[in-house]
């Protein structure tokens, strides 16, 4: 099988639903349905806005690596008094989101800049949490990175991150892709919790995603599909369709089993941590 690299994936989805609200709109509700990772970013915002944060005028959030903007939609949909500050490298995905965001920014809601995570410093103690879903793994500098994020929150602020685990690793054999964009195959626990420890961050906790069930409901939903893509084309899309109405329950059960379990291991890893009080 070919490699795929997951970067000019996505920048193709982008040009297609560039100036489509209703395809974007689609697009969000895709991602946060098919991706695993996504079920467990949105349970653990869920989780600490009732713990922490739901009682806040102003709950003030940073997305260090904000993308396509996906978790921008759900935070501001679910919650009624959040503040966004939306960061990426990215220019064209910023005047993307920019473009779709309009009303949120209009309202005061959302901004969006241009940062790089690794050079450019962030406001000191502006944040009451920062999330950062799938980025880290990119940067060589991971540590530092984790550290001007720190130095972001607010005492006592939360800092929710995910990325591939070291167990990806395993996964990716000589004839099946890996993403070669990666500075790093993952983290493990243990050297997940020592770079936050690092970086003056007090890990709370740490639970593999992708686990037995979760990672076989990536390969049907996601990864046979991308194959597909990448050998066959836009025809893929011909058959797409009845191929998902025979694997989307069986998928969509095993990603329940998989939020619902104690992993041992997994190829993914949803990282929690605070700024000490």
């Amino acid at each position: 099988m070919s490699k795929i690299a997951y970067d000019p994936t996505k920048d193709k989805f982008a040009r297609w639903i560039r100036r489509s609200r209703f395809l974007r709109t689609m697009f969000y509700k895709t991602l946060d349905l098919f991706f695993l990772r996504s079920w467990y970013v949105r349970s653990a915002l869920r989780r600490y806005y009732r713990k922490q944060f739901s009682k806040l005028s102003k709950w003030e959030i940073l997305d260090a690596g904000s993308g396509f903007g996906q978790y921008d939609r759900f935070i501001l949909r679910s919650f009624s008094n959040a503040q966004i500050h939306a960061l990426d490298i990215k220019e064209d995905y910023l005047d993307d989101c920019r473009y779709y965001f309009k009303k949120d920014i209009g309202d005061g809601r959302i901004r969006f800049g241009q940062v790089d995570l690794v050079t450019d410093e962030l406001p000191s103690e502006s944040y009451d949490l920062a999330l950062c879903v799938d980025v880290l793994e990119h940067i060589e500098e991971d540590v530092a990175v984790m550290t001007r994020i720190r130095k972001a929150l607010r005492p006592g602020g939360v800092f929710i991150m995910h990325s591939p685990s070291h167990y990806s690793e395993e996964d990716a054999g000589e004839d099946e892709f890996f993403v070669y964009e990666h500075a790093r195959a993952g983290y493990s626990k243990q050297d997940l919790s020592e770079k936050l420890a690092k970086s003056g961050l007090e890990p709370v906790s740490l639970h593999y995603s992708y686990g037995k069930w979760g990672h076989r409901a990536w390969v049907m939903l996601i990864k046979i599909p991308m194959l597909w893509f990448t050998r066959f084309g836009m025809i893929t899309l011909l058959w797409l369709p009845f191929y998902y109405l025979l694997t989307l329950l069986p998928g969509v059960t095993l990603m329940w089993l998989d939020r619902k379990g104690d992993n041992e291991r997994g190829t993914g890893i949803l990282g929690i941590a605070r700024r000490p009080a």
